[in-house]
């Protein structure tokens, strides 16, 4: 068995570590947060530890290859899909990345895991900056408008679209009694969807805006 004072610095540097990137999770509200990395963190690194001393000497990686296979439940729990788009991807492999954090603790590699706690705090902290700027100048939204048919009525409404220096591709159209719909899939910056909502939304000639 590990000395005590090895033993205890292992689980104190694996608790050290989940509380730090659970603490980022729980301030950004995600499903796992604060005590739940911390628990996975320490669940890792125990296991490590026991697979080194309790496992069948020729076998001494099959417990803790089975934490691996573990995790993998507790992140599939927290993906979900909601307004067209899957989400808690991220918090899901932040679950993985801390369970390897613990092993590597576990098994003695404080360097590399402390080393991969702070590199994994500045993926989840400065790179959210980066990936809101992206969205912000790259969003795509679906778009769909009804008025009083004209034959060229939705190409009307698509030179507004270019006006706006936002990309589009048209999809279905309908066609009811003296109503034509047009539905597109229009890509751009945030400040120009906005411009142009504004403009569709003072057209008094439109009948119907989804946006």
């Amino acid at each position: 068995m590990l000395p005590l004072e090895i033993l205890f610095l292992r689980l104190a540097l694996a608790l050290l570590v989940g509380g730090i990137i659970g603490a980022e999770r729980e301030y950004n509200h995600k499903a796992a947060g604060f005590r739940t990395m911390i628990l996975i963190s320490l669940g890792a690194c125990l296991f490590t530890i026991f697979s080194e001393h309790i496992a069948d000497p020729v076998n001494r990686d099959r417990i803790a290859s089975n934490i691996v296979t573990g995790i993998g439940f507790l992140g599939a729990g927290v993906i979900f899909k909601a307004d067209d788009r899957v989400k808690g991807l991220t918090t899901a492999t932040t679950i993985w990345l801390t369970a390897a954090l613990g092993m590597g603790i576990g098994d003695g590699y404080y360097a590399a895991s402390l080393i991969g706690c702070i590199l994994s705090l500045m993926v989840l902290v400065t790179f959210t900056y980066l990936e809101g700027w992206m969205e912000r100048n790259n969003q795509v939204r679906d778009y769909k408008i009804t008025g009083n048919y004209e034959p060229e009525e939705l190409k009307t409404y698509e030179k507004l679209f270019s006006h706006f220096n936002l990309k589009f591709s048209r999809g279905k159209q309908t066609y009811t009694v003296n109503e034509l719909t047009g539905i597109w899939t229009v890509k751009g910056s945030e400040k120009n969807h906005n411009k142009l909502i504004a403009e569709v939304l003072n057209d008094k000639s439109v009948k119907v805006f989804e946006f």
